[in-house]
């Protein structure tokens, strides 16, 4: 039987804020946004929520859910075709007893009046990857939300294990866009689903990003922030970019990744919420969320090393908010605006970014 247990019933009106580059050269060595440029223009979404969250348990097939939908009286959260849960306009359930061995739990949370939404938590848990997550389940500026199971974005792909190709296959990713370098490529091939195309997008290729390592600590911080602008205005990285937009915009459904999947990666997917209009401190949180997803991998590379040098890689296995801040100063300096750099540099006109909407976002 499905146990359910109220975590939080407090009603408050104001959602939360929830949004978030290292040296390709360390990842190597270890792998053995300013407001969204686009204005309001759509029509007012009808989905109510401002906030929805569904966040896997430790123990297999718990779940907890969390959400806000101000102005809605009852909420009714089902998964797999049965009511599993329920609550008023804001609220937190802890839902137990849901199949264990399932690829993704999603829940449709339906309110009484108004569209509703499908969300699953948005790791993807894989034994051969640490950091493999859905793009998508984010509210925009203007109350639609990015859909999920559409976009992914991940580390590397080398060590996926078989039943990990067999998840990815049942998930229909269409395209793999590897943004490593050769070196990297050549090390740690991708093993990708059958049915999925692989397509090479190496951001760093041609740069001098890789081949010279920090001696000290404010040089790694140099070093990361540097990474970011070069992602944003390097000529290979703006080639790597459009690529993989112009792939989304056709209505892939894609998965892009490095090594660690938190910094070629992480711009990747901080650039496609923005330009769907998800506000910049959401943004910032998901790409923040590396931190989290890769701590025990970071934490046994660290104990791996003598302590100075330690203290020297840290800042190349973080995620951080001046390295992404870096980026965003970088399209403002360098291209005045995000749209300019949308089109610029990623290459995306208003055709294709209305397409991309139409494809990605959920609502009215």
């Amino acid at each position: 039987m499905t146990h359910i247990t109220p975590v939080r019933t407090r009603v408050r009106t104001t959602a939360p804020a929830l949004g978030a580059l290292s040296a390709a050269a360390l990842l190597v060595a270890l792998a053995a946004p300013a407001a969204s440029a686009h204005p309001a223009a759509r029509p007012s979404a009808r989905i109510p929520f401002t906030q929805a969250t569904v966040t896997a348990a430790e123990t297999p097939g718990t779940y907890k859910i969390a959400w806000k939908a101000p102005g809605v009286r009852h909420v009714t959260i089902t998964a797999g075709g049965r009511t599993v849960a329920s609550g008023g306009s804001a609220g937190g359930v802890t839902v137990t007893g849901l199949p264990a061995d399932a690829d993704r739990q999603w829940f449709t949370l339906a309110p009484d009046h108004g569209k509703g939404l499908r969300l699953a938590d948005r790791l993807i848990k894989l034994d051969g990857a640490v950091n493999f997550r859905d793009a998508g389940g984010y509210r925009t500026r203007d109350g639609h939300w990015v859909k999920m199971g559409e976009i992914y974005r991940s580390d590397a792909l080398d060590k996926l294990t078989d039943a990990d190709l067999a998840k990815l296959r049942r998930l229909g990713i269409d395209t793999d866009y590897d943004l490593r370098t050769a070196s990297e490529r050549s090390s740690a091939p991708d093993r990708v689903p059958s049915g999925t195309r692989y397509v090479v997008a190496d951001v760093l290729a041609g740069s001098d990003m890789t081949t010279t390592m920090p001696k000290t600590e404010a040089g790694a911080v140099e070093m990361m922030t540097d990474g970011e602008k070069f992602m944003v205005g390097g000529g290979t990285a703006k080639a790597a970019y459009e690529k993989v937009f112009s792939g989304i915009a056709s209505g892939d459904s894609a998965l892009f990744h490095c090594t660690a999947g938190k910094d070629r990666t992480g711009w990747a997917n901080a650039a496609l919420l923005t330009a769907l209009g998800v506000p910049r401190d959401t943004v910032m949180k998901d790409y923040l969320a590396s931190n989290d997803y890769r701590a025990e991998a970071n934490e046994a590379a660290l104990a791996a090393m003598p302590p100075e040098q330690a203290k020297i890689y840290k800042p190349m296995l973080d995620v951080r908010a001046e390295y992404l801040n870096s980026g965003f100063d970088e399209v403002r300096e360098r291209f005045g605006s995000f749209r300019a750099y949308e089109k610029r540099a990623l290459g995306l006109d208003a055709g294709e970014l209305r397409s991309m909407e139409r494809e990605l976002l959920v609502g009215p």
